[in-house]
């Protein structure tokens, strides 16, 4: 048996990034956005809130150990301000956990410390392809194997502040199999060769780079000699992105809720018209459903159970259909008005359009 109550550690760091979330994401989701922009400051705060740095053992420079149902409670939080503010804060466990979940001790090491201590850097990872047929079981990016050290070939899309990154974790296909390898600041052959636009998270950098046949030392294998097995990875990734859905999916029923109850015509709450009540319980009903399956997911990873990659799996495909159908109701709820940019909840629904491509960007 497993408890849905959240200990008093995780209800004071889930209180405290919803205090942030509320008073400082979300003011500033909507100027972040038109500016193509996060600043730094707010970047920044999110980040002193210390998650991560509770998620990396003492050993390696942190204060706590990793938590999977810690990770998407926090995840929620953050995404229930914005999402590209989320993702942004979160950035660096896209290179720091794989390398905790599996790397060597080398590895950890090296390169944990000098993630989390002092200020938010840019460290990053590189997974999506460009191609309509994505598998991340099946990557077009290689890396063969070259004297002392690997070659990396291939094209990566969506790769947050790959300009300023210190590091990269790049994931290839080698020998059959999806790897890591870890590309740092300044190795030749990196090309970063546009900041993509769009529809969504516009405040979130995210780059298209060419890795040209890029040489890295066999101490920058994920995992070391004989590598790692790639599931623990996107299960984290799963469940993160599937917790960042219902936050973003809850800002959007709460914010349409609020509207409906205030908002008149023809003399009558908008709230009280029997299609929109429907509307609302269902919406809620769907992010109740999606949130404790989520929870279940991470409870499992947690525990090592055998059906957590399933759960994990589960839980994003219900999240990305249930965030679609949730943020495109808010903007309906709020009729012309949904679709003026002075309400979020347009943008939380092009947010949300984007949850089925976004695997990769957000790991816990």
């Amino acid at each position: 048996m497993y408890s849905f109550e959240p200990s008093e550690e995780q209800k004071m760091l889930v209180d405290a990034i919803n205090r942030y979330a509320v008073s400082d994401l979300r003011k500033q989701a909507h100027q972040a956005e038109e500016e193509n922009q996060l600043p730094m400051p707010l970047i920044e705060k999110g980040w002193e809130l210390g998650y991560l740095q509770a998620s990396i053992p003492e050993a390696y420079g942190g204060f706590g150990e990793r938590s999977a149902v810690t990770g998407v409670l926090a995840a929620e939080e953050f995404a229930y301000g914005d999402l590209a503010g989320a993702i942004a804060i979160l950035g660096p466990g896209l290179f720091a956990t794989p390398i905790l979940l599996v790397g060597t001790e080398n590895q950890k090491a090296e390169f944990l410390p000098q993630i989390i201590e002092a200020e938010w850097k840019p460290f990053t990872s590189a997974l999506i392809e460009p191609r309509y047929d994505f598998d991340s079981a099946d990557m077009k990016t290689v890396a063969v194997k070259n004297g002392n050290g690997f070659i990396i070939k291939g094209e990566k899309i969506y790769v947050p502040f790959a300009e300023d990154a210190q590091a990269f974790l790049v994931y290839a296909n080698y020998e059959g199999k999806t790897q890591g390898f870890i590309v740092t600041k300044g190795t030749q052959g990196v090309e970063i060769v546009e900041r993509q636009k769009l529809m969504g998270v516009n405040a979130l950098p995210v780059y298209k780079v060419n890795f040209n046949d890029v040489q890295v030392g066999e101490g920058n294998r994920l995992g070391g000699d004989g590598g790692h097995e790639f599931a623990p990875i996107l299960d984290a990734s799963r469940v993160a992105l599937a917790a960042m859905a219902v936050g973003l999916s809850r800002a959007a029923f709460e914010y349409s809720r609020d509207y409906a109850k205030e908002r008149e015509v023809f003399g009558v709450k908008v709230a009280q018209k029997q299609a929109i009540a429907f509307m609302l319980a269902e919406m809620a009903t769907e992010i109740e459903a999606i949130r404790l399956l989520t929870w279940e997911a991470a409870w499992m990873l947690d525990n090592h159970k055998d059906d957590a990659g399933k759960q994990a799996y589960l839980a994003l495909t219900g999240a990305m259909d249930m965030a679609m159908m949730v943020t495109d109701r808010a903007v309906q709820i709020l009729g012309g008005h949904g679709y003026i940019r002075e309400h979020p909840v347009e943008l939380w629904m092009r947010n949300g359009r984007g949850i089925a491509t976004m695997l990769g960007l957000t790991i816990v």
